[in-house]
């Protein structure tokens, strides 16, 4: 099995630009549009719904534009991504103000960060 793509939500293209372009240097295709119809049908949400795709050779996010959208407490979701340099990426994200959590299990520590939008994502470093 592999996992074609994983499908978020972000308040805005400046949001998704910045995360998923400039931090994570993931290609920006072409914005589509998801028909309100469609978009009730799959999502409950009665509107037309930017579509955008950022993609590599190993990952592809689909970012729905969704302004209304608010979280309402912090997700257990989360994408887990393995990076080569964790420090390096850490320091971009507090370069581009991207929250960090940081916990302490047992001998080890656990990493995620937050989008723009409160998506979490868990970060691991390859190991080597």
């Amino acid at each position: 099995m592999n996992v074609k793509h994983v499908g978020l939500v972000s308040g805005s293209e400046k949001n998704a630009d910045k995360f998923f372009g400039e931090l994570l240097g993931l290609k920006k295709a072409e914005p589509k549009t998801l028909p309100a119809a469609l978009s009730q049908a799959l999502f409950d949400v009665n509107s037309d719904l930017k579509v955008i795709n950022f993609l590599n050779d190993q990952a592809h996010f689909e970012i729905f534009i969704f302004g209304a959208y608010k979280s309402s407490q912090r997700p257990i979701q989360h994408v887990c991504l393995e990076v080569d340099d964790l420090p390096s990426f850490l320091q971009k994200c507090r370069r581009l103000d991207v929250q960090i959590l940081q916990i302490r299990k047992g001998d080890s520590q656990l990493t995620f960060i937050s989008d723009y939008d409160d998506n979490l994502f868990e970060i691991k470093e390859k190991v080597r």
